[in-house]
C-alpha cells in the first residue's frame, strides 16, 4: 500500500523558515519533518511513498538524490572522482517524487498522482504533522467499515490555555489549561482512501477538505478514526519550537521506530 504525502504548499504561517525551503524540509532535530513522517509509516512496514511536490520541490528532490550521503560519514577521492560511504544507513524506501504544480490545491495534487496508485487503497497525509497514531490499527479500521475514506481525528492538547473573562467588565476572572475533552475534533491527516476518492475530486480546483470530502461525507462514505494519543502540526514557528523541545528532551511521542 502506497503512502501519499502532500508536500507542495508554501507554508506561509511559518514564513521565517519556509521562505528558504519547502515546509516539509523544515528540520526537527536536524532532520526534515518529512523524514520524521516517513519514519512513522516505515515503522509499520509501509515503505513506498509518493511525495506531491510543488513550492521549492527541487530541494526535496535534491535531498533524496543525496540521501545516503547525508546519512553517512563519507570519504571523497577527488583525483579519482569517487566516494566511499562508511556506514550503511539505507532505508527500505521507494520514493516517487511527483511535480504537482506550484499553485495546485490539495485535491489537484492528489488527482495528479492518480496513475501512480495501482492498489484499491492508499494512505495519505500532510507533510507537516507528526503523531503516534497506530497506522496498522487505522488501516484495519478502514478495511472493516469498507467505505471510501477514513480520516484520523483528534482533540488537540490545550497547551495554550484559556482565559475566563467577565462579559460585562472584561475583567479576567481566571486562567486554566484547556482540557483535551473540551476541544473540538479536528482532522489530523493520516488518512486511508479508496481509489473511489478520485471520483470526488472533480477538476482538482478545490482543497480536499472542502468540496471533495464534504461530498464523501454527504454520501455516507467518510469515517473518523479517533486518535487519543499525540498529534501536532507544524504550522507556526512556535509549533516548530515545541516539537524541537520534545525531540531534544528524548520524549518525542512520534519516535515510534525506536520504541
Amino acid at each position: 500500500m502506497k503512502v501519499v504525502i502532500l508536500a507542495g504548499g508554501r507554508g506561509t504561517r511559518i514564513s521565517e523558515e519556509s521562505q528558504l525551503k519547502p515546509k516539509p524540509m523544515i528540520e526537527i532535530g536536524g532532520k526534515p519533518i518529512l523524514w520524521h513522517i516517513m519514519k512513522i509509516y516505515s515503522a509499520y512496514g509501509f515503505n513506498e511513498f509518493i511525495i506531491c511536490c510543488g513550492y521549492k520541490g527541487q530541494m526535496i528532490k535534491e535531498y533524496f538524490i543525496h540521501y545516503n550521503m547525508y546519512q553517512s560519514n563519507s570519504t571523497f577521492f577527488l583525483k579519482e572522482e569517487t566516494m566511499l560511504l562508511h556506514e550503511n544507513r539505507i532505508e527500505p524506501w521507494i520514493v516517487t517524487l511527483a511535480n504537482t504544480g506550484l499553485n495546485a490545491l490539495t485535491a489537484g495534487r492528489i488527482l495528479k498522482i492518480k496513475d501512480y496508485i495501482e492498489d484499491d487503497t492508499f494512505l495519505m497525509t500532510y507533510g507537516d504533522g507528526v503523531s503516534d497514531v497506530n497506522i496498522k490499527e487505522l488501516v484495519k479500521f478502514h478495511r472493516e467499515h469498507g467505505k471510501t475514506a477514513t480520516i484520523t481525528t483528534t482533540q488537540p492538547s490545550g497547551r495554550f490555555g484559556a482565559l475566563k473573562i467577565n462579559k460585562s467588565t472584561n475583567q479576567v476572572d481566571g486562567f486554566k489549561e484547556k482540557a483535551r475533552e473540551d476541544q473540538a475534533w479536528v482532522n489530523a491527516g493520516f488518512m486511508v482512501l479508496n481509489k473511489k476518492i478520485f471520483d470526488y475530486l472533480g477538476d482538482g480546483s478545490q482543497m480536499l477538505e472542502d468540496g471533495p470530502l464534504e461530498l464523501v461525507a454527504r454520501d455516507g462514505e467518510l469515517m473518523a478514526y479517533k486518535h487519543e494519543g499525540f498529534w501536532s502540526p507544524m504550522d507556526t514557528l512556535r509549533d516548530k519550537q515545541y516539537l524541537e523541545m520534545l525531540w531534544e528532551s528524548k520524549k518525542a511521542p512520534w519516535e515510534i521506530w525506536n520504541s
